[in-house]
């Protein structure tokens, strides 16, 4: 009888930063197995906007080839109110827009030729730590590792089991949103991602490949309670008072016949390491759309986990060393740019607010050259 596979790292959810940590690892030739309860390639609820901080990450690390896929670049922002005011402003920096459908299942492909063993389909059960070791239940049976990453995304039902204290938070500014997707075409800007605001809400549309659009909302689950859990109805009643957004859903034509809906997205403070799982993107702390890139910083958490988790199995640091140190570099590297987008995301969706906060960005450009910088990074 063969001596079961012990994995170095073992990667629960195999989205951006799941597959990005997953394939850093197998790189410098550790044993990696990811487990994806969905399937390749798959649509996800997601901005689909990645600020050029993340370009050579992909690129020169991770081997995805950017430059022969044709992406729209973009440069430019567009901030709009219910009241027809808006501001427009220069991303320094800039940003490319590319799908999660194409993105996620290029990075699967890299992963699996380094060797990563994907399992499809596979919903993990539970995940217990004994003997310093990793025991993952999996449908697919159970498997053991050395190290274990959540990367599982919003929520899961192992948030359930572990008794994640952002499950019981009862802070409805943050907490029970919906998240709404489509793809679309039309005569929109190419180079630009524009944030339309509604009532306890705001949309974004930025171009991705194929001469497609990204049109995507967060709203409170009360606006589409209060229309009969109705999305068609919402967006007539509620998103269309915001008349540069009902222009876009009048002129749009949709991609695909219904659109992607998540539910009881919460925006609440997270562990960053929970029973020794690192976790890795909005398992670590749920990314607002108003932080300036959640792709990024989803991609960024990935590189970091991985250095972290190569010197542990190197056996430089301890696994308390590993965790501290995780949870200091996450906090450094994010935590302004979390705790800004939590701020602005108490502005935008309440209409005085929103307005408020407009005219300053426009009488006051270097506010808003400020605002951009808090919640944009740099090269990693």
């Amino acid at each position: 009888m063969s001596e079961k596979t012990i994995y170095d790292a073992a990667v629960i959810g195999g989205g951006l930063a799941g597959l990005s940590c997953a394939i850093l690892l197998a790189k410098k030739g550790y044993k990696v197995v990811l487990f994806e309860k969905g399937t390749y390639p798959a649509h996800k609820v997601c901005g689909e906007y990645i600020s050029m901080e993340s370009w050579n990450f992909l690129t020169e690390e991770l081997g995805v080839s950017l430059a022969t896929m044709h992406l729209p670049f973009i440069n430019r922002i567009l901030v709009t109110s219910a009241k027809s005011k808006n501001v427009k402003a220069h991303l320094p920096l800039g940003g490319f827009g590319i799908s999660r459908f194409t993105l996620d299942y290029d990075l699967k492909k890299i992963a699996e030729k380094n060797g990563v063993m994907v399992f499809n389909n596979c919903k993990v059960e539970n995940v217990d730590f004994l003997n310093n070791i990793f025991s993952i239940k999996t449908e697919k049976g159970i498997f053991e590792s050395n190290t274990c990453c959540g990367s599982y995304g919003k929520r899961s039902n192992l948030d359930a089991k572990w008794k994640r204290s952002f499950l019981t938070e009862n802070n409805t500014r943050l907490n029970n949103y919906i998240g709404v997707k489509y793809h679309v075409t039309g005569p929109f800007t190419a180079d630009e991602v524009a944030l339309h605001n509604f009532k306890d809400g705001y949309c974004g549309l930025s171009k991705i490949e194929d001469e497609k659009y990204c049109l995507c909302y967060l709203t409170k689950a009360s606006n589409l309670k209060n229309n009969n859990n109705s999305i068609e109805q919402m967006e007539e009643t509620v998103l269309y008072k915001n008349l540069a957004l009902k222009n876009i859903f009048l002129t749009a034509e949709k991609l695909y016949e219904k659109p992607l809906v998540i539910s009881q997205v919460s925006f609440s403070n997270k562990t960053r390491v929970q029973d020794h799982v690192l976790m890795l993107g909005d398992a670590a702390g749920m990314i607002t759309p108003l932080c300036g890139n959640g792709m990024s910083i989803a991609l960024h958490t990935a590189k970091l986990a991985a250095g972290h988790i190569s010197s542990y199995l190197q056996q430089n640091i301890s696994r308390a060393v590993l965790e501290n140190n995780y949870s200091k570099d996450w906090k450094k590297n994010f935590g302004k740019r979390i705790k800004m987008g939590r701020f602005i995301q108490r502005f935008f969706g309440k209409e005085s607010f929103t307005n408020i906060f407009l005219i300053v960005m426009k009488v006051w450009p270097a506010f808003t050259k400020k605002i951009i910088r808090l919640t944009h990074g740099n090269p990693f």
